[in-house]
């Protein structure tokens, strides 16, 4: 027998009981389908879910979110069931946390949707703006929740005697406020920064001429695989929720000549907490500054009406419902031929694709490439060989219909974005065959 057993460094699943309340009011999505996400996102933050319990209400319970009937029944779930965490699909007000973990009692921690998605956020956040924008996203949820941390202090302050009037509680309560509120300043100030950052780089694309596409979508609808599939990158992807928030841009050259960008956004979901909405601002602006937003749908999700939903009501919700837009439905290899015959009739002017298994790859492009052509007008311009920048812009900007070389530099027809056109317009040239063209040298043409 070994002297010294090894023990497992894993992290120890915990066990879930997740809590749901039907208000009885019309919604896009069912209790059980609500539910069934909450469990994903469960299952996504290290957690086995052993209990769901559901109630039937008008409105929620003031004190207690839910029932006091069915307080009791849940605490009876958890000390039978063993349960490390109870998880509520709706956001719990402060007071109704605290009394919740007041009757479970410890260990037992009482969070509820928007703390997990919060949760999720921080495990998943790699680069240092992800990272700023979780914590801030935390600390604003957290904010009006740090009276309860502090019960046992407070206490001791309304029972009067010597030294009661000094506050004990009520001034550590104070300072902890103090200092979140500072470092949520700061936290907006660097998240600031990073934002001027990131205008001047979208500034300069935009400057360049080049055509902006993002990828939105709700949650582990494949926006990632679609991006490796459509520029052969190797973004990370994995099967749940929330896999990548940070956006990845990558860029491709069309068949025509023409070079895009390709911006992997962060997922939308249902009930998506506005702390979160706000904190990624900055990234969300990625979206707001796209010339073409490509909506990614997973076409296999019996949900897939209500997950296209979602996602257009947070791009209104960011102001960036008037960016033309195309709906991919994506993982069309896991849909039946009738299913994808009625999701096709239904929203015609969709692109279906797999992007795990590449088909319909081709036909998106050629759809990315008819949008970003939309708005071209043809311009013949002739640009100095002095201008060897704007001569390489031409090429990855425009769709060259013709061109030739001559003394003075580069003679080009070509077909050219609004931007491109202001761009190239001081090089501009009357086209006509009997003038420009004929004078040019065709032993030069390419």
């Amino acid at each position: 027998m070994a002297r010294f057993e090894p023990k497992s460094t894993a992290p120890v699943r915990e066990r879930a009981i997740l809590v749901g309340v039907d208000f009885g009011r019309s919604s896009d999505w069912t209790l059980d389908e609500s539910m069934a996400e909450l469990a994903r996102l469960a299952d996504t933050d290290g957690a086995d879910v052993v209990f769901t319990l559901t109630q039937h209400l008008e409105s929620p319970v003031p004190r207690t979110f839910i029932g006091k009937g069915k307080v009791e029944e849940l605490v009876s779930y958890v000390r039978n069931l063993d349960a490390d965490v109870v998880i509520f699909d709706d956001e719990l007000t402060p007071s109704q946390q605290s009394n919740l973990e007041k009757i479970v009692g410890e260990p037992v921690k009482i969070i509820d949707r928007t703390a997990l998605i919060l949760d999720i956020f921080g495990v998943h956040a790699k680069t240092r703006e992800g990272r700023l924008q979780v914590q801030l996203a935390q600390l604003q949820y957290v904010l009006p929740r740090l009276r309860g941390m502090w019960s046992h202090l407070v206490g001791e302050q309304t029972r009067g005697g010597i030294g009661s009037r000094f506050g004990q509680g009520e001034s550590q309560l104070e300072v902890d406020r103090r200092l979140v509120r500072k470092r949520i300043s700061t936290l907006r100030d660097e998240l600031a920064r990073l934002e001027t950052r990131r205008e001047v780089q979208s500034k300069a694309r935009w400057d360049s001429g080049v055509y902006r596409v993002a990828l939105a979508g709700y949650t582990n609808a494949g926006k990632s695989t679609l991006l490796n599939a459509l520029t052969g990158s190797t973004v990370y992807v994995q099967d749940e929720l929330f896999a990548t928030l940070d956006p990845t841009t990558r860029s491709i050259e069309l068949e025509e000549g023409r070079r895009v960008t390709l911006t992997d956004t962060v997922g939308f979901i249902q009930k998506l907490p506005t702390t979160l909405v706000e904190a990624f601002k900055s990234t969300l602006a990625e979206v707001r500054a796209a010339d073409l937003v490509l909506l990614v749908a997973d076409a296999s999700d019996p949900g897939v009406d209500r997950q296209i939903h979602a996602v257009r009501s947070v791009l209104e919700e960011i102001s960036a419902n008037q960016i033309p837009s195309v709906l991919v439905l994506n993982k069309s290899d896991l849909v039946t031929a009738e299913d994808l015959t009625n999701i096709q009739a239904k929203y015609p002017g969709a692109v279906t694709i797999s992007a795990r298994e590449g088909t319909g790859i081709a036909g998106l492009l050629y759809r990315v490439a008819r949008e970003a052509s939309r708005g071209d007008a043809t311009v013949t311009v002739l640009v100095p060989f002095s201008k060897g920048i704007l001569m390489k812009m031409v090429h990855e900007r425009c769709q060259v219909i013709r061109e030739v070389y001559t003394e003075q530099g580069l003679l080009a027809t070509v077909s050219a974005s609004e931007r491109m056109r202001l761009t190239l317009a001081p090089y501009a040239v009357p086209d006509d065959d009997a003038g420009v063209w004929q004078d040019s040298s065709p032993a030069t043409e390419e």
